[in-house]
């Protein structure tokens, strides 16, 4: 509804806009569902995995693993898969409620981080890369991997180097038999609700662009890098759709995607991965604040710092 008004009030409609939402969502959705699919077939392996690996390689091992591919490979298993998967290995383990819950923040904010290196990952990247496939930067499907590489990876050690400090003892039993997939019903009306929220995000973005044009364009990257920190609090893809313009030199896209990606993970509505984990794990807003916030919070402002010694 926001993305309808949006283009209508703008008097933005166009063959060409119709065109690009129809057609933007089409991979992410693709991805979801295939995916979403296959864990439904394979899913009940997940058990037996993560029990061979702890027994081979211990508690710490097991979770920094964990924590670091997941984050990793949400690149490509996209982040709402990759939520899934999380929340089924943290159900698995045995873990103190407060530490599940912590566990579940450290792999958010791995998976919110992992997932933007590529167009399929999340609705984040998937409305950046869309925003920036003409003139000037002709983005592909590897320019977020080239454009945040470097600041992505060594987030992705820390949160599993956190993960592993809670490896305290045995997590995993011997697991026995299949669990309850989940009905096909229910993935194909996720992929179908990642076809809208997408498709609406791009009529959101070309909508506020006259708005966003005469605001954005004028601020510094040091004060939208702050200023995203609504993120926390408005799905961070939703901001990118608003703020990322072809316009931005490099340095300020930098700075706003590592915001955005930071931001996102400190409070639960702040992305996909932190609603799926938080719904299938029963963690509350509060439980989720007083796990995510400090370590949030003061990787907001160390990242400032790098960003602005280095750009």
């Amino acid at each position: 509804v926001c993305g309808l008004l949006a283009v209508t009030i703008a008097g933005a409609w166009s063959g060409h806009l119709v065109l690009e939402a129809l057609k933007e969502p089409i991979a992410i959705t693709a991805a979801v569902l295939v995916l979403g699919v296959l864990f439904k077939r394979f899913g009940h392996w997940t058990a037996h995995a993560v029990h061979a690996v702890e027994t081979k390689t211990g508690p710490k091992t097991l979770l920094f693993v964990t924590v670091f591919l997941i984050g990793l490979f949400s690149s490509v298993l996209t982040a709402i898969i990759a939520a899934l998967i999380t929340a089924e290995i943290i159900k698995l383990l045995n873990l103190p409620d407060k530490q599940k819950t912590r566990l579940a923040v450290y792999a958010c904010f791995a998976i919110g981080f992992g997932a933007i290196l590529t167009p399929i990952g999340e609705p984040l990247s998937t409305i950046v890369i869309a925003k920036l496939k003409g003139e000037p930067y002709q983005a592909d499907f590897f320019f977020l991997l080239r454009l945040m590489g470097v600041w992505i990876i060594p987030a992705l050690v820390l949160f599993g180097a956190l993960a592993a400090r809670l490896g305290t003892q045995t997590l995993t039993a011997k697991p026995e038999g299949k669990t309850e997939a989940e009905p096909y019903k229910q993935i194909w009306l996720r992929a179908g609700k990642v076809y809208m929220f997408v498709a609406a995000l791009i009529l959101l973005g070309e909508g506020l662009k006259p708005l966003a044009a005469r605001t954005i364009t004028h601020l510094s990257k040091y004060a939208l890098y702050w200023i995203n920190s609504l993120s926390a609090v408005l799905d961070n893809a939703t901001l990118a759709s608003i703020e990322i313009m072809p316009s931005l030199p490099k340095e300020t896209l930098v700075f706003l995607l590592a915001s955005l990606i930071l931001a996102g993970g400190l409070l639960i509505p702040g992305n996909i991965p932190n609603i799926i984990c938080a719904s299938k794990l029963g963690i509350k807003s509060r439980e989720w604040a007083r796990a995510a916030l400090p370590v949030g919070l003061v990787l907001m402002v160390v990242y400032f710092i790098l960003l602005s010694i280095v750009l």
